[in-house]
């Protein structure tokens, strides 16, 4: 006599297929931008829980195929995942031994199909992503957002730094910033943000991309200060306030 199957049998391979409802672990903001030789991009090292800093040694960044380079905001472990498909085409891409390499835009059309398609699958990779690299004397710079959402531009920013560090990048970026004056600006960004976001620690990395290579700083910390009395006594004045 044939055994009973269980219930679920009948809805296929996907029955125990789980969706992320919400994001776990988090990182807050990327900020990138291009100056005259490349590109440059900053990131903290926080990975949140929840509203606690559990993890800070979270590398955000990294380098895709030779000519680009990968920035993340939001969950870690779809950050991963997102890093698995990216390794899965740049090995295909190698495969053709043709002499030709994919670049930074070739990837960030790619990040956009990807995002939008996991987007309609009602399955969407909670990230906010910034690729930026130089191919052949062009350099570029894109994002894309978790439901596909993209665009190019000379500087961007990810979370809270779409709010707080795109308007000093308008006030500040020139398109002839040397290597220096765009780290300093970088600096500025991730300061303000570390001074105005709950999620960013005082350990960040810069990443700079050439037509040379790629390289990540060490990890290190700004100067700060906090004898501001606003950051004394915050509630000062506010309505409601104990």
């Amino acid at each position: 006599m044939a055994s009973k199957q269980p219930e679920n049998s009948l809805l296929g391979p996907e029955a125990d297929s789980q969706r992320t409802l919400y994001p776990n672990v988090t990182g807050t903001s990327v900020v990138a931008l291009k100056y005259k030789d490349g590109i440059l991009m900053a990131a903290d090292m926080g990975g949140s829980y929840g509203s606690t800093l559990r993890y800070k040694n979270v590398e955000r960044m990294k380098a895709i195929g030779k000519h680009s380079l990968l920035g993340a905001s939001g969950e870690i472990s779809d950050f991963q995942e997102i890093l698995r498909y990216l390794d899965d085409l740049i090995l295909y891409d190698n495969m053709w031994d043709d002499g030709n390499s994919l670049g930074p835009k070739e990837v960030h059309n790619y990040l956009t199909r990807l995002m939008y398609n996991r987007r309609n699958k009602f399955n969407p990779l909670w990230n906010s992503l910034v690729l930026g690299g130089i191919k052949n004397g062009e350099k570029y710079l894109g994002t894309v957002s978790m439901i596909g959402v993209n665009f190019e531009d000379d500087h961007v920013a990810t979370g809270f730094g779409n709010h707080l560090a795109r308007p000093i990048l308008r006030q500040e970026w020139h398109e002839n910033l040397s290597f220096e004056d765009g780290v300093r600006l970088l600096e500025k960004c991730m300061r303000v943000l570390l001074y105005r976001d709950r999620s960013a620690i005082n350990k960040l990395q810069i990443a700079k991309i050439t037509e040379e290579g790629m390289t990540i700083s060490q990890p290190y910390s700004l100067k700060t200060y906090w004898e501001f009395s606003a950051f004394e006594n915050p509630t000062q004045g506010a309505v409601g306030s104990w």
